[in-house]
């Protein structure tokens, strides 16, 4: 194997190493791993070459022997009457045969394994494809996609194809089956039937399907379905020991059921119509309005509101910094008052932070409101790093630009966050303020509470990735190289609770963001306090 290929094999897991799994939180991230696939594809491929070598070598003597035995052993004693060919024979089974057997046991694949070996170290984890599928099934429950939709590729904004065969459904039912997921588990397992009968090859079989979906479906209270599929499981594997033990188990519980159901006829008419099943409710009470903002339903942008939207130049209190190249002002929403600033950040400022913040990319964290430590979220799926004015002038050039469009200092801010989402990348509705009951979330900053939210939308996203306010009916889609903004906190100082947002989970696309929190702390003159709780 060359050498060279080693060395930027070694370089890609060099950077890998310093993620430490959770690719699937960062796109970002994930992009590290294309370059090394096509690198382990490189020595691969070098791999094979030395074998077809050997293979053609080992060819060429078998064709050669095959000749010569032909010959010889048609006439043995005369072939060997000539002193040359008895001479050559001793030779060939002396010399020639044991050298082909090194060259046959020789390992051409040890330096690739070897590499091999190392590398998986850095590869993805259990963990990054189970959460890979969790995303998929996010994307399939907030955009309400059809496993046959996604298994088709069929995404809008899309412009690679990409199709998930049999064994990939496959392992999507099984990921949600191992989380307890039924409801996942019964929808990709039709899936694999569906394209099992369309006649597609796989290694996955029937009866393996059969066997995940009759539980699921049992688990999801369908007893009569359950019965019915393992009973089509037994028909092509009459051995399945399970499924023997589960078949007689359904048939007692039906039993039961049905001498219940003769004791209440009401309860029997009103039983569930096999082969419906509802989504699980979550912990989540505004899923479905968080949602369906996702999906850009249920905006409550009303042609009254809309004649109160505007759009302007803002001089940001007329700073002087502004005041000959003011930025262009967009209303999003009137109250609470959520702006859109254009051309905030160039291509090229994007670009270097993104560089920047990249090596220092970790999994997002949400603080405990308990106990105020910062610890990772299922309803965070991101990663982000803080980068420091020191870190380059790119920085300490945002955010005095952020300064001068809120008028606010960035003195008692919090660090500039650049957050990179992953597959299916989201965080769920939350404020950005520390309510009542959270009063020690930022006591150790000294800043007070978070006042007001910058952010900055650092690229374009296909489709999804919108910010959404569940409470207001009010989404906001990414914009490279625009900004919003809105103050999380009233002039009395009490949190605005009608800034509760999300970020949809991002459907196609990679999101880039950043964003500063200014805080209560050195605001008292550039935003006067309220005289009154609401205001």
């Amino acid at each position: 194997m060359k050498l060279w290929v080693s060395a930027l094999l070694m370089a890609w897991f060099g950077v890998l190493s310093c993620v430490q799994a959770e690719f699937f939180t960062s796109i970002g991230h994930m992009t590290d791993l294309i370059y090394a696939e096509k690198e382990l594809v490189q020595s691969l491929k070098e791999y094979i070459l030395v074998e077809e070598a050997k293979l053609s070598k080992i060819k060429s003597w078998a064709n050669k022997m095959e000749a010569l035995t032909s010959k010889s052993a048609a006439d043995a004693e005369g072939y060997l009457a000539h002193p040359v060919n008895a001479y050559k024979l001793v030779k060939r089974l002396n010399t020639d045969w044991p050298a082909l057997e090194d060259l046959v046991l020789q390992d051409s694949a040890a330096g690739f394994i070897a590499n091999l070996s190392v590398q998986r170290q850095f590869f993805p984890t259990d963990e990054d494809e189970i959460g890979a599928a969790k995303a998929l099934m996010r994307l399939q429950d907030t955009y309400r996609l059809d496993p046959d939709t996604i298994s088709r590729g069929e995404l809008p904004g899309t412009k690679y194809q990409a199709v998930l065969s049999v064994d990939d459904c496959f392992g999507m039912g099984r990921s949600a089956y191992n989380e307890g997921d039924y409801y996942h588990t019964v929808l990709w397992m039709e899936q694999v039937l569906k394209q099992l009968d369309a006649g597609e090859e796989a290694t996955t079989t029937k009866s393996q399907v059969l066997d995940y979906l009759s539980y699921a479906v049992f688990q999801l209270g369908d007893l009569h379905r359950a019965l019915e599929l393992t009973r089509r499981l037994l028909s092509l594997d009459p051995s399945h020991e399970r499924a023997g033990g589960n078949l007689r188990y359904f048939e007692q519980l039906l039993e039961e059921e049905r001498e219940k159901m003769l004791s209440n006829q009401t309860e029997a008419e009103l039983a569930t119509p096999e082969g419906i099943y509802e989504r699980p409710v979550d912990y989540l009470p505004e899923r479905d309005v968080y949602e369906s903002l996702c999906r850009g339903e249920g905006v409550k942008l009303t042609p009254r509101r809309q004649k109160r939207l505007f759009c302007r130049y803002h001089h940001g209190n007329r700073a002087p910094q502004l005041l000959i190249a003011p930025f262009k002002e967009e209303d999003e929403w009137d109250s609470p008052h959520i702006v859109r600033y254009y051309d905030v950040m160039s291509d090229e400022e994007i670009e270097r932070i993104k560089e920047i913040a990249k090596p220092k990319l970790a999994r997002a964290t949400v603080r405990d409101p308990k106990t105020g430590v910062l610890t990772v979220a299922s309803y965070r799926v991101s990663k982000s790093s803080w980068l420091e004015e020191d870190d380059d002038p790119v920085v300490a050039r945002v955010n005095r630009r952020m300064q001068h469009i809120t008028g606010l200092t960035v003195k008692t801010a919090e660090l500039l966050q650049v957050a990179n989402y992953g597959v299916g990348g989201q965080y769920e509705p939350h404020f950005d303020f520390s309510r009542n009951d959270e009063r020690h979330t930022f006591k150790h900053l000294g800043t007070g509470n978070r006042v007001a939210t910058f952010l900055n939308y650092m690229s374009d996203v296909e489709a999804g990735g919108a910010t959404v306010f569940p409470d207001l009916g009010a989404a906001i889609w990414p914009k490279k190289g625009t900004a919003v903004f809105w103050y999380n906190l009233l002039r009395s100082g009490e949190g605005d609770y009608r800034t509760r947002h999300a970020a949809c989970p991002v459907l196609v696309g990679c999101k880039w963001v950043s964003n500063k929190w200014f805080h209560e702390r050195g605001q008292e003159f550039l935003r006067p306090c309220g005289s009154t709780e609401v205001d």
